[in-house]
């Protein structure tokens, strides 16, 4: 089953069409990685695909249930009471962990389910724990943000995504703002959700993880797919002499 299914997706900001025609589908159980140059437009892509973007046209549904769809040539999305419902399909980790820092470690974990699923408290406050040691944080739930390092915030907003029960996650360039012991930490906890099957959506730079933990890897480059496949196809053996640029370019950044 896909859990989400885009078709023909534009997006432009003034006369810069950063998303051209864009369609793909998220299975179940799917892990894919978006690898890209920088500008290639696949942080606005997961920004549509999270509706923290709006699209200029195209359609857009979770669970087979319509979060946007264009008529005529105005795209419509569904009804605030649908859209509440469709976001918790998902849940999105940034690249700058967007903790409340106000907000202890436990208390950023319960408060949207608590408020915005009505959920029982005690039963989230279970769950939460058990969330945060799966992360190596099982001391830290009366900690603030500012007390922790990089790498404790991202698995934060992991456990802080993963509290809510979505069906599917979507990192942006989870690791970027860490140095690599601290990314180290970060892929293995995204490995271990991928070992349990957790449909995720990852733009990525770290090309050796995108080929160890994808089932697929889309490789976007001026607003458009450029090839997309299996992780030994793309990035071992592409096809497109964009992608092989790309890729090319980037061995040689991390050789220097």
């Amino acid at each position: 089953m896909n859990l989400l299914e885009i078709q023909n997706i534009k997006k432009s900001f003034g006369d810069l069409q950063v998303l051209k025609d864009i369609t793909m589908s998220v299975a179940e159980s799917e892990v894919i990685s978006i690898l890209g140059p920088s500008g290639s437009g696949k942080s606005t892509l997961l920004r549509c695909m999270t509706m923290l973007e709006t699209i200029d046209g195209g359609s857009m549904s979770y669970c087979g249930e319509s979060a946007v769809k264009t008529e005529g040539n105005t795209p419509v999305y569904a009804s605030k009471a649908d859209l509440a419902r469709i976001k918790g399909y998902y849940g999105l980790v940034f690249q700058n962990f967007n903790l409340f820092p106000h907000y202890t470690v436990m208390k950023n974990l319960i408060d949207a389910p608590v408020h915005v699923q009505k959920r029982n408290p005690e039963e989230i406050r279970k769950e939460a724990q058990a969330l945060l040691e799966k992360m190596g944080l099982a001391d830290k739930g009366d900690y603030f943000p500012h007390q922790l390092s990089g790498g404790q915030q991202q698995r934060v907003a992991i456990a802080r995504a993963l509290a809510m029960k979505p069906k599917m996650l979507f990192f942006d360039e989870p690791t970027s703002a860490l140095d690599p012991e601290l990314t180290a930490g970060i892929l293995k906890v995204l490995r271990e959700l991928a070992a349990e099957k957790m449909t995720m959506v990852i733009v990525t730079h770290e090309i050796d993880f995108a080929r160890s933990v994808s089932d697929r890897v889309i490789f976007m480059d001026g607003g458009v797919i450029v090839e997309q496949g299996r992780p030994e196809d793309v990035i071992d053996n592409p096809s497109n002499d964009r992608t092989r640029a790309f890729l090319k370019k980037l061995s040689g950044e991390e050789n220097t």
